[in-house]
C-alpha cells in the first residue's frame, strides 16, 4: 500500500487556532456535533497540562487526527473555531488553496478582522466560543454525552474565568446551565482549572511579582513584568491570572522569555485597554480582557519596546468630560410651543436642546431636535407643546462619567446631544459637534466596537433556505444576480423579512433596488417569463409571474409629505432612507440578495431588538402626523403578533388623535385600513384596542363600542372560525360581517352618514343596504319563532340573506334553537340540490320565464321536507303544481 493510499479521506475537517486553550479544544469537539462525520484536527498547545489532557482524554474519546494523516486534496470544507484569522491557523495553511474549499467560522473575538473569506460565519461578542456552539447545538436539538458536556464546560469555565471575566454574557450562563442538564461534571472541571503550582512555577511567580513595574501611559496605570528562563514553563497564563488576583491590578502585560521564544500574556479589567487588539499586532489573539501571543526571532528588549509603542498608540488617555461639555445648557420648558422652540434654537444656532420640566427646576424630561421641530412647523403644528414631539426616553450622563459612555450614546445610539445632569438638574450638554471636534483631532479614541464596519452583521441566508419554498428562493436569487449585472444593490424588504425572523409564512415579495426600479422590473419579468406593470410617478412596478406570484419592485426612494395626511411625494434616495420612510421599526428591515452578500440583514433602526422585546415602535416622532392611518396599522400589528405598542409611540398616537388628523383623511384610506383590520385573525382585540385609544370615535363617532356590539363581535369571532373550518363555498367577506357588528343599532338615516364618510360607491352602498334589510327581515322572522320549524321554513327565511348576514344573525342570537337552525341551513339545507333543471321544465312544454325559478324553488322546498325524492317524483310534483294552477 502506497503512502497516498494510507492517508485518511476527509471532506470536512474542524480545527482551531494554534496554541489552543481549553475553549478552543472544547469548541472543536462542539463543532464535531454540528458536522457529523467530520475529522477533528487538534492544532497543538504549549500548555503542558492541556497537552496531557488532550493526549490522555481527547485523543481517546474524540478521535482527533493530525493533518499529516489526512489526504489534503480530499478536504472540501474547513470549519474553524475560536478564531477568524488566517495567521492563527498556520497548521492547516497547506489546504487553504484547495479548489472550491468552503470555510465555516464560529468565533467570539469581535475585534479581530476575518481574512479567511468564509462562506458562513457566526461571530458574536460572547465570553466564549463554546457558548456560541452550544447555542447552535441546542437549536438543532442535538444531545450530548457526559464526557462531551464536561469538555465543553471546561472551555466555557476557562474562557469566562468561571463567569468572573467582564466579557462574560448571559449567553455563557445559559450555556453552562444547559450543559449541567447534560451531565457536565463540575468536580472534573474544578480539578483541571484549579491546578496547584509547581515549585518552579512558584519561583517564577515570585520573579514576576518582583520584576513588575507600573507605567502611567496616557493617564492609565499599566503593569508590565518580565521573566527569563532557559526552559519552557507550562501554564504561564495561570501565573499571570494569579498575579492579577494577588496584586489587584487592572491591566497586566507579562513577558516571558522561554527557550528561543517570547511569550506574551495580557489581562485587562478595563475597557480602556483592549489586550486582544494589542496581542493581535504580535501575531497572537484573544479578546478584550484576555489575550496572548508567541513571538519568535526577537529579543525581550525588542518586544518590550514594541509593546510600549503599541500601548502609547492604542491606549487613549482618559478625558474628563467637564472639558468637553458646553455650559450653561440652553434648555426649553416642556410647555413651550414648537414655534417658540424653533425661534430659540435659531437664536443660538442649535441642532437640538434638552427639554426640562420647568426653567426653575431644570429637570430634564426629553430632547428636541431641530429637524423634528422644523418638520412639525411645516405641518402647521407650531402651536403644539414641544413635550409631544420631544425624544423620550433618552440617555444622560453625570460630569464624572467616562467618555466611552458619551461616545456610545452619540455614535452608537444616534442621540444628537447628551444632557449632563447633577442633582437631577441639567447643568450642561455634550453635542455631536463637541464630540466630532475631539475625534477629528484624535480618532484613536473611538472604540472599535462603534465603527459601523466592525459591528456584527447578521446573515440569515441559512434561515431563508430552511424556511422559504424553492420557488421564492429562485426569484430572490435571480433578482440578486440581475442586480449584480446592473452593477447595483438589491434587497428584499419589509414584512417579508420581519416574518422570516418571526417564523411566520409570508411570501409577499417587496424588492428595493438602488437603480431604476421600472427598468429592473421589466428585465426581471422578461427573464422569468412574466409581465410587468409600473407606476412612473412612484417609480414602482409589479412583476406578475406565470404562476400568479407577484413581485413588487421599487426604486430606493425617500418619501416626504407636503402636509399632514397627504399622499407622499417621492425622490430617489438610498436604502437607508427608503427604510426610514416606513411605518415601524419591525417593518424597516432589509436583506441583501446580491450573490456576494445574499442573506445579509440590514437593520438601521433596532428592529431586531424590538422583535425580541415584542414592541411596535415608530421611526420618528411625526410619523402619525404624516400618515394617521399608521395608527390603525400599529394596532393591527400589535394584535396580530401579540406585541405591545411602545410607550412613546402610544403617547404620539394619543396626540395625533387630539389633533383630529383623521378628519383630513379620505374615506377611502380609512376604510382600506379598516378592512385590513377586520380581515385579521384577532379582530375583537383590535376593535377593543381602537375603542380604548379613541380611534373608532375618530373614524366616526357612531362606531364607538358598547356592550352589545362588543358581545356580538366577540361571538362573531367564534362563528366565523367555526364556518371557516367547514371549507364551504362561497367564502364570505369577513370584514363585512364584523362591520355589521360595528354598525349594529345604527338607524338607516345615520348609516347614510357612514357611507358618505367612507366614500362608499353606489354599488357598495346598495349592497350593504340590502344586506342590512335582509338581516332585519330574516331576524324578525326567525327570532320570534316559538315552535319547531320545518327544513323548508328555515330555508325560506334564510335563503334571501347573504352568508355574511346569516353568520351575523347566528352570532347575535342567544337562543340555541336558532343557532341549531342556522347551522342546519349552512351545513345541509343550502347545499342540497334537486335533480330537475330548466331543460326538464322546457320538455314539459312550459315557456321559459319567471315561472321556472318559482317551480324549481318549490320543488327544492318539497325535497327539503322529504316529500319527494328522485327525478321522477320531482317531475310529478312539478306537474301537480302546474295542474293546480298555483
Amino acid at each position: 500500500m502506497s503512502k497516498t493510499e494510507e492517508l485518511i479521506k476527509a471532506e470536512t475537517i474542524i480545527t482551531g487556532h494554534v496554541n489552543a486553550d481549553f475553549d478552543c479544544l472544547a469548541a472543536i469537539v462542539a463543532a464535531g456535533k454540528l458536522y457529523p462525520g467530520a475529522t477533528l484536527i487538534f492544532p497543538g498547545s504549549q500548555e503542558k497540562n492541556l497537552r496531557n489532557f488532550y493526549m490522555e482524554s481527547a485523543t481517546y474519546f474524540f478521535n482527533f487526527k493530525q493533518l499529516k494523516e489526512i489526504d489534503k486534496d480530499s478536504v472540501k470544507l474547513l470549519v474553524v473555531v475560536d478564531t477568524s484569522r488566517k495567521i492563527r491557523i498556520s497548521h492547516v495553511k497547506s489546504i487553504l488553496d484547495n479548489p472550491g474549499l468552503k470555510i465555516h467560522i464560529y468565533d467570539h473575538h469581535m475585534q479581530s478582522e476575518c481574512d479567511l473569506n468564509p462562506e458562513f460565519i457566526i461571530k458574536k461578542p460572547w465570553g466564549s466560543s463554546v457558548a456560541i456552539l452550544t447555542h447552535e447545538i441546542r437549536k438543532k436539538n442535538i444531545t450530548l454525552h457526559q464526557e462531551e458536556a464536561t469538555i465543553l464546560g471546561l472551555g466555557l469555565y476557562e474562557d469566562t474565568g468561571s463567569f468572573m471575566f467582564n466579557s462574560t454574557t448571559e449567553h455563557d450562563f445559559e450555556a453552562g446551565k444547559w450543559l449541567l442538564t447534560c451531565g457536565m461534571e463540575l468536580d472534573v472541571i474544578t480539578d483541571l482549572l484549579n491546578r496547584d503550582l509547581t515549585s518552579q512555577q512558584i519561583s517564577l511567580l515570585s520573579k514576576l511579582l518582583e520584576g513588575a513595574a507600573t507605567h502611567t501611559i496616557n493617564d492609565l496605570d499599566i503593569v508590565i513584568s518580565e521573566i527569563s528562563t532557559p526552559d519552557y514553563v507550562g501554564d504561564f497564563s495561570v501565573l499571570v491570572h494569579k498575579f492579577m488576583d494577588m496584586e489587584n491590578v487592572k491591566v497586566l502585560f507579562a513577558l516571558g522569555r522561554m527557550n528561543d521564544r517570547i511569550h506574551l500574556v495580557a489581562r485587562s479589567r478595563t475597557k480602556d485597554v483592549d489586550v486582544g487588539v494589542i496581542c493581535s499586532a504580535f501575531g497572537g489573539g484573544g479578546h478584550a480582557y484576555a489575550a496572548s501571543a508567541t513571538i519568535k526571532d526577537q529579543t525581550l528588549a525588542e518586544v518590550r519596546d514594541e509593546l510600549f509603542s503599541m500601548l502609547y498608540s492604542k491606549v487613549t488617555p482618559k478625558l474628563n468630560i467637564e472639558n468637553l461639555m458646553s455650559k450653561p445648557a440652553v434648555a426649553i420648558p416642556r410647555n413651550m410651543t414648537i414655534s417658540q422652540s424653533v425661534e430659540r434654537m435659531t437664536q443660538f444656532s442649535l441642532k437640538g436642546v434638552p427639554v426640562v420640566d420647568s426653567m426653575e427646576n431644570m429637570r430634564c424630561v426629553g430632547i428636541l431636535e431641530q429637524k423634528i421641530a422644523d418638520k412639525a412647523l411645516a405641518h402647521q403644528l407650531g402651536d403644539v407643546d414641544v413635550e409631544i414631539y420631544m425624544q423620550h426616553p433618552f440617555s444622560s450622563v453625570k460630569k464624572d462619567c467616562d467618555l466611552h459612555r458619551v461616545m456610545e450614546i452619540i455614535l452608537g445610539q444616534k442621540q444628537r446631544l447628551v444632557p449632563v445632569v447633577e442633582n437631577d438638574k441639567v447643568i450642561a450638554v455634550i453635542t455631536r459637534t463637541d464630540l466630532i471636534n475631539l475625534l477629528v483631532q484624535d480618532p484613536a479614541r473611538i472604540p472599535e466596537s462603534l465603527f459601523p464596519e466592525n459591528k456584527q452583521v447578521r446573515n440569515i441566508r441559512n434561515i431563508m433556505r430552511n424556511r422559504l419554498p424553492n420557488k421564492i428562493l429562485e426569484i430572490l436569487e435571480t433578482a440578486g444576480q440581475m442586480a449584480e449585472e446592473f452593477g447595483t444593490e438589491a434587497y428584499v424588504v419589509g414584512g417579508f423579512v420581519r416574518d422570516i425572523l418571526l417564523t411566520k409564512p409570508n411570501f409577499d415579495l417587496d424588492l428595493v433596488v438602488e437603480t431604476d426600479g421600472i427598468k429592473f422590473a421589466k428585465k426581471l419579468a422578461k427573464k422569468m417569463s412574466g409581465r410587468a406593470k409600473y407606476h412612473r410617478k412612484f417609480k414602482t412596478a409589479v412583476v406578475i409571474l406565470p404562476d400568479g406570484q407577484r413581485v413588487d419592485v421599487a426604486t430606493a426612494r425617500l418619501e416626504y409629505y407636503e402636509y399632514p395626511a397627504a399622499l407622499p411625494t417621492v425622490e430617489l434616495s438610498s436604502i437607508k432612507m427608503d427604510l426610514y420612510r416606513r411605518d415601524f421599526t419591525v417593518n424597516a428591515l432589509a436583506v441583501h440578495i446580491n450573490p456576494s452578500s445574499f442573506g445579509k440583514l440590514v437593520d438601521f433602526f433596532g428592529a431586531q431588538r424590538d422583535l425580541k422585546d415584542r414592541t411596535i415602535r415608530i421611526l420618528h416622532a411625526l410619523s402619525f402626523v404624516e400618515d394617521p392611518t399608521r395608527i390603525m396599522r400599529a394596532i393591527r400589528f400589535e394584535q396580530r403578533f401579540d406585541f405591545r405598542i411602545g410607550g412613546q409611540t402610544l403617547n404620539l398616537i394619543k396626540n395625533a388623535l387630539k389633533l383630529n388628523l383623521f378628519n383630513k383623511l379620505s374615506g377611502y384610506r380609512i376604510v382600506h385600513e379598516l378592512k385590513l383590520i377586520l380581515n385579521e385573525d384577532a379582530v375583537p382585540g383590535s376593535i377593543k384596542r381602537m375603542d380604548e385609544l379613541g380611534v373608532l370615535e375618530a373614524i366616526h363617532p357612531l362606531l364607538v363600542l358598547n356592550s352589545s356590539r362588543e358581545q356580538v363581535i366577540t361571538e362573531l369571532e367564534r362563528v366565523i372560525s367555526w364556518h371557516s373550518l367547514l371549507y364551504l363555498e362561497p367564502t364570505i367577506s369577513v370584514w363585512k360581517t364584523y362591520f355589521l357588528g360595528l354598525c349594529m343599532g345604527i338607524s338607516k338615516p345615520k348609516m347614510e352618514q357612514i357611507y358618505n364618510r367612507f366614500s362608499f360607491s353606489q354599488t357598495e352602498e346598495r349592497e350593504f343596504v340590502h344586506l342590512r334589510e335582509t338581516i332585519f327581515w330574516a331576524a324578525g322572522n326567525i327570532m320570534n319563532i316559538r315552535e319547531e320549524l320545518k327544513p323548508s321554513e328555515i330555508y325560506t327565511i334564510l335563503h334571501p340573506v347573504p352568508l355574511e348576514g346569516v353568520l351575523f344573525i347566528m352570532a347575535r342570537t342567544k337562543r340555541d334553537m336558532i343557532k341549531k337552525y342556522i347551522s342546519q341551513y349552512l351545513t345541509t339545507l343550502r347545499l342540497q340540490t334537486i335533480d330537475i333543471t330548466g331543460d326538464d321544465l322546457k320538455e314539459l312544454g312550459l315557456i321559459p320565464g319567471p315561472q321556472y325559478a318559482q317551480l324549481l324553488f318549490e320543488t327544492k322546498l318539497a325535497c327539503l321536507d322529504s316529500l319527494v325524492k328522485g327525478k321522477d317524483e320531482q317531475l310529478e310534483f312539478v306537474k301537480k303544481v302546474i295542474k293546480s294552477g298555483k
